[in-house]
């Protein structure tokens, strides 16, 4: 397979890696991105889960709540300057309305439903306007909220009885943790084996990269792997306001406070432009452009 000069532009935007490594990496992948990843990672060239502001678009995420019902709600625009302009503010909410009153079935039928006013809005911007996703969330206790910047929007899904101040605060703060810390899975049992065996043969390789001896290797890569929940795991994950706390710990805690069972069923986040890459623009043959009209 031929490697194309925008697959290693790709790649390098994803890592950080240098260009000749990119190139490298996706000759020895046949062309396979994400398999490209792993080998700079094995290699130590690259840490790809900490590069991922470099893959961004601009636009919102929103989040929205009313009682027991939670949405968040991605919507794209070109520049940051028209995502922080009134029109795309107020549209990318009126979306997240929109999604909290009628709970569209997918994607598509939100795309139709609000087709109208996002093109209104591509004409009045001129840029590309795209609502790219949404989640509901449906509670049967009480949901976190919470949102940074309009940058990170997460829903916590809490099953309980209780009511109260230090539950809707529990929530909160859990919203708040999983937005910082960005776990992968609610608890250990859930993590998948594929996951396992990546982390396994990433880990492998970074070690045989280092020089450690072989018949070693196998014991550190079992301790590594034994400690993978502490780190992709929210319930594992020592609390992001109080180190002595595991989340596990913090909910016990509060439960046994309140007099009641508290339960974390799930989470959601979305995080600005995942995946997408980022329109780099030339400041100067912008303004050239302008100055021409």
């Amino acid at each position: 397979m031929a490697i194309t000069a925008k697959d290693v532009k790709d790649l390098r935007e994803k890592t950080g890696a240098g260009m000749m490594d990119c190139k490298k990496a996706l000759t020895e992948t046949g062309g396979d991105l994400e398999a490209a990843i792993d080998f700079l990672r094995k290699k130590g060239l690259a840490a790809a889960q900490k590069k991922q502001s470099r893959v961004a678009a601009e636009g919102a995420v929103v989040t929205l709540s009313e009682g027991n019902l939670g949405v968040v709600v991605e919507v794209n625009c070109e520049t940051d300057f028209v995502s922080k302009g009134d029109d795309f503010q107020n549209f990318a909410k009126s979306v997240a309305e929109y999604v909290l009153a009628e709970k569209p079935a997918n994607i598509e039928a939100l795309q139709e439903a609000k087709n109208a006013s996002a093109t209104e809005l591509t004409l009045k911007c001129g840029e590309k306007i795209d609502l790219r996703r949404f989640s509901v969330v449906e509670s049967k206790g009480v949901l976190g909220n919470y949102n940074h910047g309009g940058r990170i929007g997460v829903l916590v899904n809490l099953e309980t009885t209780a009511t109260g101040a230090e539950v809707e605060e529990l929530a909160k703060d859990l919203a708040m943790h999983v937005a910082a810390a960005d776990p992968k899975f609610l608890s250990g049992d859930e993590i998948d084996e594929s996951f396992k065996n990546r982390e396994a043969e990433i880990y492998t390789a970074q070690l045989k990269e280092e020089g450690k001896p072989e018949n070693m290797i196998d014991k550190i890569v079992q301790g590594k792997l034994g400690k993978l929940a502490k780190e992709v795991c929210l319930l594992e994950q020592v609390f992001i306001k109080n180190p002595d706390f595991t989340v596990k710990k913090l909910v016990a805690d509060v439960a046994g406070k309140v007099g009641s069972e508290i339960t974390v069923t799930g989470f959601t986040k979305f995080a600005l432009g995942e995946g997408i890459e980022k329109k780099e623009d030339n400041l100067a043959d912008e303004v050239a452009k302008m100055t021409k009209q």
